[in-house]
């Protein structure tokens, strides 16, 4: 039934005439005629109008048949999935405008359909934003590339080799201070994380006077409950309530970047070194719910129980694809290649190109790879160039990390670099805050800025907004693997008492000195 005969049904049913209908939505009579004559038809905004002010839903209204259009609409209803119910992130249509941005960001050639994905992005959820949402979707995957896009980024992982700018590393640590430095990276990961978790989320607009009016600022401490009243929570927008404080703990809380390193050396227990990516994906299914994953994450885990297998569940409806998802999943692939970058990151391609494309993929190599050369140097340069060399020199995420680093060769105060970041990436659109490439600038400028001081460095990753506990976890991490646990303070490791809560199915709490004694193990049968 055209939508013409619903609008007519719909009209005379509500005993209205043309000219009455045409006053109520602003048009003018010829355009009902017009419409009802099916010579045309509304558009979207118009279309969303009658559906409300009717109590009629888009898909009665447009997908209706000869019978009357609300009752019947009704029964075909019950057979469609009830959107609503739907997390955004499970739902393709909702998130167009970062679909459209991040296919811009990668150089598809798709500006032209700019007001269709806004206009589109505006509609309820439903039947027909479905619809559309997947009529976008095969926009963004025949889409070509614009003519001069200056990046070469490929997904596939000879190709990544091929474009490496590899450095020269020191030999790795002598076995009697590995298992510290093993220790040292549980542990920072942990601490950074915490750090940031209680604020994960806040933006630095609230942040920056919290810090200030609870005498953290420049932040040197944890946050704890006893820095809150009424009055302050009061004062601001981000909810304090319910947040992790270290001075309510008895140990790390569930956090999925904690989760992701047990996870990972699950995966290595199971299937060994030479784990595949259907493996990660096996193992994502087996070890926790759907709802311990986030963005890509969630989305390649409703993929992989869709049937999309690696590498298509990474791209599938996927407009999280280059997210900071993998780039938090990747330090236990140091832990156990200390002194061999390129097997960290090649365990970590495997891990990544399950849920993510391009620069997200690129994230966790570079994080893994920094993490496998701080087993071997203190120098926070070497780390980071370390990490670099194993992405492709071409990409968005190498040049701007550089940028970072010649920053601060060339004496760039702490202040201006941080400051050059939020310029870049906007903090208040989720898809700036939660990039993979915004979040490792922050990292590196941590680490080159906080000059291996493991609290100064976890603080000022935290302090500068964007993914909070995402990038103290990492920055603790490389300062752990590069300065051993005796360079972590007492103060940082007191509330987390070894203990570390997971919710992954048959693991549970672990004592983090086992889990460094697990990875010791992995470390003992490396060919």
């Amino acid at each position: 039934m055209l939508i013409g005969n619903a609008i007519y049904k719909i009209r005379t049913e509500a005993k209205l005439t043309q000219a009455q209908f045409s006053a109520i939505f602003g048009v003018s009579q010829q355009s009902v005629q017009k419409w009802e004559s099916g010579l045309v038809t509304p558009d979207l905004e118009k279309i969303v109008m009658i559906s409300k002010y009717f109590d009629v839903s888009l898909d009665a209204l447009i997908l209706g048949n000869d019978n009357r259009v609300v009752e019947e609409m009704k029964k075909t209803k019950l057979i469609k999935p009830r959107y609503q119910n739907l997390h955004d992130w499970e739902f393709y249509s909702s998130n167009l405008m970062i679909e459209y941005q991040q296919s811009v960001e990668e150089g598809l050639d798709i500006q032209n359909y700019k007001d269709v994905f806004a206009a589109v992005s505006r509609l309820p959820k439903g039947e027909i934003k479905k619809k559309l949402g997947d009529v976008l979707f095969d926009v963004v995957s025949s889409a070509e590339q614009v003519e001069g896009y200056p990046y070469i980024e490929p997904s596939e992982l000879e190709q990544i080799r091929k474009l490496r700018r590899k450095v020269e590393l020191p030999a790795a640590a002598g076995a009697d201070e590995l298992e510290s430095k093993i220790h040292g990276a549980w542990m920072g990961r942990i601490c950074g994380c915490m750090l940031g978790k209680t604020v994960e989320g806040i933006r630095t607009d609230e942040l920056i006077p919290f810090l200030k009016e609870t005498g953290n600022y420049p932040m040197h401490r944890y946050i704890d409950r006893s820095d809150l009243s009424d009055e302050i929570c009061a004062k601001y927008r981000f909810g304090f309530a319910g947040r992790c404080y270290a001075d309510e703990i008895d140990g790390m809380p569930v956090d999925d970047d904690t989760n992701y390193v047990v996870l990972a050396q699950e995966i290595i227990s199971n299937y060994g070194r030479d784990f595949t990516p259907h493996n990660v994906s096996d193992a994502w299914l087996s070890y926790q719910s759907k709802d311990a994953y986030c963005t890509a994450e969630r989305v390649a885990f409703c993929n992989f129980v869709k049937g999309y297998a690696p590498p298509e569940s990474a791209v599938y409806k996927n407009p999280y694809r280059e997210w900071i998802g993998a780039q938090i999943r990747g330090d236990y692939f140091g832990y156990i290649n200390p002194g061999d970058p390129e097997a960290a990151a090649d365990m970590a391609w495997r891990d990544a190109s399950i849920s993510h494309i391009k620069n997200g993929i690129y994230g966790e190599m570079f994080a893994a790879a920094m993490i496998a050369v701080a087993a071997t140097t203190n120098d926070l340069e070497t780390i980071i160039l370390g990490g670099l060399g194993e992405i492709p020199y071409t990409s968005r995420l190498y040049e701007d990390v550089m940028s970072v680093v010649d920053s601060y060769r060339s004496g760039v105060p702490q202040k201006e670099c941080f400051d050059r970041i939020h310029q870049k990436y906007d903090e208040y659109s989720a898809h700036g805050w939660c990039h993979t490439i915004s979040n490792a600038m922050i990292v590196a400028a941590a680490l080159l800025y906080g000059q291996g001081n493991f609290g100064k460095s976890i603080c000022m990753a935290v302090e500068t907004g964007f993914d909070t506990d995402c990038n103290g976890a990492t920055v603790g991490s490389v300062l752990g693997m590069a300065n051993g646990i005796d360079s972590i303070p007492e103060y940082w490791q007191e509330p987390i008492c070894n203990t570390l809560y997971t919710s992954i199915f048959g693991v549970g709490t672990v004592k983090i000195t086992d889990r460094v004694q697990l990875t010791m193990g992995h470390l003992a049968k490396r060919s």
